[in-house]
């Protein structure tokens, strides 16, 4: 039997970043009951560890970095494994890699989804745990932090590679792990698409598959008798002076392995509230949650509200998306650009929103949703 335990998003800011400059730990004292209670505990580390002097690179949204302290603070909760395929990862280029993977080492905690190079960014990681045999897979949508040919960063979510990756781990392992880190942010429930491709990787052979990413927690489902858990939401990331709950509430995916079948728990937490701690739900906030957990479920499992809830969204955001397609132009200046004689008013900072818009997944959905219903 393996007992294993998923955390989301792990970022030390603000209260927590003072918590752990002094290294004390605090933060995540409530949380040892449960990494203690599992064989193994996971948890997705957004924030690259930097210990040299290195700029950020050019992208757009925030550029999050910590010290290697964070890396012991994940190990002293007792945590023995991260992911690190996330939009963050790459955010101080290849010495944040470097320096967060020798962190990881240091530390004796084990990683996936990231590499300095590609080949290592996309290795499945085999863990022999009570004689079984446990594979995980960690991927990410496609934005600045993927790794190259020439560069180290995160596997991206590539639907052919994760295919045989899933399947290959199916052969060597008793158990396959599927950790994704996608979706749209602030949103509670996953895209179509997402809901499509992470079926998808259960019937390529994943036995549960589990994403992050959208700052808020989301429901789940069991298909085909494995679970799918749509977003766990932030599990330890400081913010300044807000009360929305989307932001400070999230659970953990306790894991249960045995004899083939697959049983899970849910545990709710509330994260850096009035202080900067991650915290299990009161009885009363717990029953709470669960009725919110079952409302998400339900509409996650009827096609119809869940396409509703789909065109609202892009009905909200709409023209956000569209504005970064709107440089001022006409017949005339087209015809003066492609004879060289005036330059593009778009500017770099343009280039790249429209650049990333396109590239990342859960982007390109809205987008072409506005566009075809606007066609």
């Amino acid at each position: 039997m393996l007992r294993i335990l998923i955390a989301g998003d792990f970022v030390p800011r603000y209260r927590v970043f003072e918590d752990v400059k002094k290294k004390s730990y605090t933060c995540l004292n409530e949380v040892l009951p449960f990494t203690q209670s599992v064989d193994y505990a996971i948890v997705n580390f957004e924030s690259p560890v930097v210990m040299r002097d290195t700029k950020p690179i050019e992208k757009t949204g925030p550029k999050l970095r910590c010290d290697e302290k964070a890396m012991e603070c994940i190990a002293q909760a007792g945590f023995k494994c991260v992911t690190l395929a996330n939009n963050h990862f790459r955010d101080y280029g290849q010495i944040g890699v470097e320096d967060t993977i020798d962190a990881c080492k240091k530390y004796s905690v084990d990683y996936v989804g990231g590499g300095i190079t590609q080949h290592e960014s996309e290795r499945v990681l085999y863990k022999r745990i009570n004689g079984q045999m446990l594979a995980i897979i960690n991927f990410c949508e496609n934005e600045w932090s993927i790794a190259t040919d020439n560069r180290g960063g995160s596997a991206p979510l590539n639907l052919v590679r994760n295919y045989y990756a899933i399947k290959n781990a199916g052969k060597k392992a008793d158990y396959v792990l599927v950790i994704v880190h996608g979706g749209v942010e602030g949103y509670q429930f996953p895209t179509p698409r997402m809901q499509e491709t992470y079926r998808f990787f259960v019937d390529a052979g994943a036995d549960v598959v589990v994403n992050h990413h959208q700052h808020c927690y989301s429901g789940y489902e069991v298909y085909n008798g494995k679970p799918i858990f749509y977003g766990l939401g932030n599990f330890c990331f400081d913010y300044k002076n807000t009360s929305n709950l989307l932001l400070l509430q999230g659970y953990m995916v306790m894991l249960v392995l045995n004899d083939r079948s697959i049983t899970f728990e849910l545990v709710p937490y509330s994260q850096c509230e009035d202080e900067a701690v991650v915290k299990p739900l009161s009885e009363g906030k717990k029953r709470k949650f669960n009725e919110k957990i079952k409302e998400i479920n339900t509409i996650i499992l009827d096609p119809q509200l869940l396409e509703a809830k789909y065109d609202l969204l892009v009905k909200q955001i709409k023209m956000t998306r569209l504005l970064e397609f709107e440089p001022f132009s006409n017949s005339f200046i087209r015809k003066l650009q492609k004879k060289g004689v005036i330059p593009s008013f778009i500017s770099k900072k343009t280039r790249m929103d429209v650049f990333n818009v396109i590239n990342c997944e859960s982007h390109r959905d809205i987008i072409l949703r506005i566009f075809s219903d606007m066609l």
